[in-house]
C-alpha cells in the first residue's frame, strides 16, 4: 500500500511539473512571434549623421549646424599666396528660412544632416493654402505648409511625384522631379516663318507659372522644362 501511494505521488509530481514546461514554453513562442512594429519615428533613427570636410561641399548639400539643417546655396574658393585655402559657403536654414554665410578653412569638418526623403504624390490643397500628399509607401495623407514650398509652389500639379524631406519628423523640404513636362495654355501666336528659336515670347504653363519660350512654340504644345532653373528645354 505504502509504495502505491509513493508511485501516485511521483507521477503527479511528474505531470504538474511537465504542464508547467509546457505552458512556460508556450508563453515564449507567443511572445517572440508579436511583431515588431515600427513607426516614422523609429525609421527615421535608422538614418546615421556622415562626418565630410569642404573639399565634399557641393551646391544643395545639407549639413547639420548647431542641431539644425542649413542647406548650401552656393560656394566660392579664395586659395591664398601662403597659407591654406579658404571656403566661403552660403547656407539657407531649412526650419527657420534665414540665410548665413561663413568662410572655413580647407580641411574644416562638419556633420551631413540627418534627412529622410519619403516619396510622394500631390492630391490637392486644402482651404488654407496648404499642400496635401499621399506617401506612396504608407498610403497616409502628408501635410505640407505652402511657406514650405516657396518658389516650388508654382509648379506643383495634381498627380505629380516628388520627394518630401524631413528633418527628426519635420518636413523641410520637397524635391521636385526634374525635369517634368507642361501643357503651353497660352501664348501669343507664331510668327509666320519663324522656325528657330532665336525669337522668343511668354508662355503660361498648365501649373501656372510663366515662363520663356521659342517663338516657334504654339499653344496646347506639351515641353519638358528645368524645374530648378524655371527654364524651357525642349519639347516632350
Amino acid at each position: 500500500m505504502m509504495n502505491n501511494m509513493i508511485l501516485k505521488a511521483v507521477i503527479a509530481a511528474t505531470f504538474v511539473s511537465s504542464s508547467s514546461a509546457f505552458v512556460t514554453g508556450t508563453n515564449k513562442l507567443a511572445f517572440s512571434a508579436r511583431p515588431k512594429v515600427i513607426d516614422a519615428k523609429s525609421r527615421s533613427s535608422t538614418l546615421s549623421m556622415v562626418a565630410i570636410d569642404t573639399s565634399d561641399i557641393k551646391n544643395g548639400l545639407t549639413v547639420e549646424l548647431e542641431g539644425e539643417p542649413w542647406k548650401v546655396l552656393n560656394f566660392s574658393v579664395m586659395k591664398q599666396a601662403r597659407g591654406a585655402a579658404k571656403m566661403t559657403i552660403k547656407f539657407k536654414n531649412l526650419l527657420r528660412g534665414n540665410t548665413l554665410e561663413n568662410t572655413y578653412r580647407s580641411g574644416e569638418k562638419f556633420q551631413t544632416a540627418m534627412i529622410e526623403k519619403r516619396p510622394a504624390t500631390f492630391t490637392y490643397n486644402d482651404e488654407m493654402g496648404n499642400f496635401l500628399f499621399m506617401d506612396n509607401e504608407s498610403y497616409e495623407e502628408i501635410m505640407v505648409e505652402k511657406k514650405t514650398l516657396e518658389d516650388k509652389s508654382k509648379w506643383m500639379v495634381e498627380g505629380m511625384n516628388c520627394d518630401i524631406v524631413t528633418f527628426k519628423d519635420k518636413c523641410i523640404d520637397l524635391n521636385l522631379p526634374n525635369p517634368f513636362t507642361y501643357e503651353v495654355s497660352e501664348t501669343e501666336p507664331n510668327m509666320k516663318g519663324n522656325t528657330s528659336g532665336a525669337h522668343t515670347k511668354p508662355a503660361l504653363l498648365s501649373c501656372g507659372a510663366t515662363i520663356t519660350i521659342p517663338g516657334y512654340i504654339e499653344q496646347g504644345t506639351l515641353i519638358k522644362v528645368d524645374t530648378d532653373k524655371a527654364k524651357y528645354m525642349e519639347k516632350a
